[in-house]
């Protein structure tokens, strides 16, 4: 049986299949609204595998000249993130148990050579708040740690409708994705897997 480092909650399928569907829209209208970009890692402007956009009062971007911030608009468009869908702000009701909104979800899309190497999410001011992440489409093999490097990682495969949360010791555990594993799913017409991330950024007050 697999242990998961304190803090860190997997919810297989908790997203039944007819409201993946509804979320996938809900997505499908968020990028047209905010297209998704390729964002480049700081220093080096090492382009990342992922494509990515956001929703929200604030927007998690990464250049090479600012490096990972948090911004009200698109870099590319500059124009507003649009807001987070109504499903997405229940599901944090449901699963955050932390009394205040999120005001940021990254959407990340994985193709099936896409990776994210192990990091922390620590860009947030609140780290009372947890994460809360949805998987959408092909099975992921998702890895996760504790919160230094040296801890040891755990791995485990995600599936769509799956839900996982790091909040309290778990909040700043070490995670990535080692891997997709393509036409694992028949949600997304042309494959691939949806990634979307909601964060509490700003402290309440």
């Amino acid at each position: 049986m697999l242990v998961l480092p304190k803090g860190v909650r997997h919810m297989p399928g908790y997203i039944a299949r007819p409201a993946q569907e509804a979320l996938v829209k809900e997505i499908r209208r968020v990028v047209q609204a905010a297209p998704l970009y390729v964002p480049a890692m700081p220093r080096t402007g090492k382009q990342m595998s992922v494509r990515m956009t956001n929703c929200g009062a604030l927007g998690w971007v990464t250049d090479k000249e600012r490096g990972y911030r948090y911004q009200p608009t698109h870099p590319v468009t500059g124009e507003p993130w649009p807001p987070i869908p109504e499903a997405l702000l229940q599901l944090w009701r449901e699963v955050s148990a932390y009394p205040h909104p999120p005001e940021a979800c990254l959407v990340n899309f994985y193709a099936a050579d896409a990776r994210m190497g192990l990091h922390q999410d620590r860009d947030e001011q609140d780290f009372d708040a947890p994460v809360v992440s949805v998987s959408l489409g092909d099975d992921c093999l998702f890895r996760v740690g504790q919160n230094t490097r040296e801890g040891g990682t755990k791995s485990f495969r995600l599936k769509s409708g799956d839900v996982v949360v790091l909040g309290g010791e778990g909040r700043l555990a070490f995670h990535g994705v080692d891997r997709i594993y393509p036409a694992t799913s028949a949600l997304l017409k042309n494959g691939g897997r949806i990634n979307l991330t909601l964060r509490r950024v700003t402290v309440p007050g």
